[in-house]
């Protein structure tokens, strides 16, 4: 029989561009929050990160500031209706939100949304508890010996409460995927999950690519300085800890955090304070963005606070 030859593959970009708005991590997506913003590589674009600034811009109408590229996505079951093998390459970007209070686009969603296990901030999520670890723990009896053994593993590498880690936000999806409990992780899965659990779905593997982004971005704020791509030119430093903590999802102690920025020299202040707030008057802080140009800023482990 004559080979039917290579499928031909078609190149897509995608872009997970977050924002802090309200002390929220946001991400900006399409469609009431089923997709995240995509379009296909044009040939008259001089690099990759030139094509998806361009059409994040253009779709977006937001201009990005801190660009990386985050992964590219091409396993096999990646295909459109015409049978094009689609290969996406995904970047990661951070912009200010410019929309004013009470105006904000709809395309802004959560984290949370869609990862609602993976926000620490008030402590952990009653969901754990009473909605995934007790179907995780069913999912591991499920079977016996040596592939029982693997799966506990799995588990207490990925959901153990007492040593969480808020880096693994793309094991922790993709396992509550093998175990059935969430749709959409990349697989061939035929029947739709019956009862997952709660969180956003999105289309195509659009969420998996959302928790890799999420993931290298919480790695990605303990030893460099782009957080301060999604502040406001003049802070407090009380604003400042919430962003922290509003990406990597863990509360923070409040001393060890201010300790930890001021020895890094990291900030100055501006001589002003705040204003208007009905509060007591705090002083406003910017980023020395000179620093970066001085020395490369390296820092310890952000100093989460273990409840």
């Amino acid at each position: 029989m004559p080979s039917s030859g290579p499928r031909p593959v078609a190149v897509e970009l995608n872009a997970v561009l977050v924002a802090l708005i309200d002390d929220e991590p946001q991400v900006l997506t399409l469609e009431d929050g089923a997709l995240l913003p995509s379009g296909p590589f044009e040939g008259d674009h001089p690099t990759l990160q030139t094509g998806v600034r361009a059409w994040v811009e253009r779709q977006t109408h937001h201009p990005l500031g801190y660009v990386e590229q985050l992964y590219t996505f091409a396993d096999r079951y990646r295909e459109s209706t015409m049978g094009y093998r689609i290969v996406s390459i995904s970047y990661l970007g951070l912009t200010r939100e410019r929309a004013a209070a009470g105006q904000h686009e709809p395309g802004w969603q959560s984290f949370y949304r869609y990862f609602p296990w993976e926000d620490w901030r008030q402590g952990p999520p009653k969901i754990l508890a009473r909605g995934i670890l007790p179907r995780l723990k069913s999912w591991v009896e499920a079977v016996s010996d040596n592939a029982r053994r693997e799966r506990r593993q799995k588990v207490d590498g990925s959901f153990d409460l007492d040593a969480w880690n808020e880096e693994l936000v793309l094991q922790r999806y993709e396992l509550l995927y093998s175990a059935g409990l969430v749709p959409e992780a990349g697989g061939q899965r035929k029947k739709p999950v019956a009862d997952p659990v709660p969180g956003e779905p999105m289309r195509y593997d659009h969420r998996r690519i959302l928790a890799t982004g999420i993931a290298r971005l919480r790695a990605k704020i303990k030893y460099r300085p782009v957080v301060f791509e999604l502040m406001p030119p003049g802070f407090t430093l009380g604003q400042l800890q919430r962003a922290v903590e509003a990406l990597a999802g863990r509360p923070l102690h409040k001393q060890n955090f201010r300790r930890q920025v001021e020895q890094q020299g990291l900030v100055e202040e501006t001589g002003a304070m705040t204003t208007g707030t009905g509060g007591r008057p705090a002083k406003l802080y910017r980023f020395r963005r000179e620093i970066v140009l001085e020395r490369a800023v390296a820092g310890s482990k952000l100093p989460l606070a273990r409840s």
